[in-house]
């Protein structure tokens, strides 16, 4: 018989920054000022980094905000600021660490197994034909239809922003894809997708 594990993970206690009595007057709102600034500059590809350790997204914020308050705790005995970033990225990996060693882990014994239901996906083969047909279909318009396609749902673009990048009216570019995903639908690689 089989004894599956249940782990539950007990979320670290954030730590609190020194009180701003400490040391010269003007020191902490410039400490404070500089690591608001680098927080607002590098926090979306540090919380990329931080989801990359953990499953769960909320997690990763709150592994985030962990190595955000030891940085910040920190902040004046980094000497070089340029490294910021692997202090940081170290800071998470160590509070991962530490998470991972002090879980707790409960076992108990039950009669059926649980198993995650499974959902049925696309083959990889099958999509990257698709993909393929797509492509093909899409390098037969025309350059300036092409273009526009090509930003406006291969880059994600506004039409707005796809007409100022072309120099063109937003006008145009409606009309140019419009008529671009007439040919695309018209194109016979593609008529399985239908």
């Amino acid at each position: 018989m089989t004894t599956p594990v249940c782990t539950s993970v007990s979320r670290p206690a954030v730590p609190v920054p020194p009180s701003y009595g400490a040391g010269p007057r003007h020191a902490p709102h410039a400490r404070y000022s500089s690591f608001s600034s680098y927080v607002r500059a590098r926090g979306p590809v540090l919380l990329r980094t931080a989801r990359s350790l953990t499953a769960n997204p909320s997690d990763a914020e709150d592994l985030l905000q962990t190595a955000l308050t030891k940085t910040y705790v920190a902040w004046e005995r980094i000497e070089d600021h340029r490294a910021l970033d692997g202090y940081v990225r170290r800071a998470l990996l160590n509070t991962r660490t530490s998470q991972w060693r002090k879980r707790k882990v409960d076992e108990f014994a039950c009669e059926e197994l649980p198993e995650p239901q499974t959902v049925p996906t696309a083959d990889p083969a099958e999509q990257q034909v698709l993909h393929d047909a797509m492509w093909r279909a899409v390098m037969k318009l025309p350059d300036r239809q092409r273009a526009m396609v090509v930003l406006r749902y291969y880059e994600d673009l506004s039409e707005a922003q796809t007409a100022e990048v072309l120099g063109v009216s937003v006008g145009t570019v409606k009309s140019a894809v419009s008529r671009a995903l007439s040919k695309l639908r018209d194109d016979p690689e593609l008529s399985p997708v239908r």
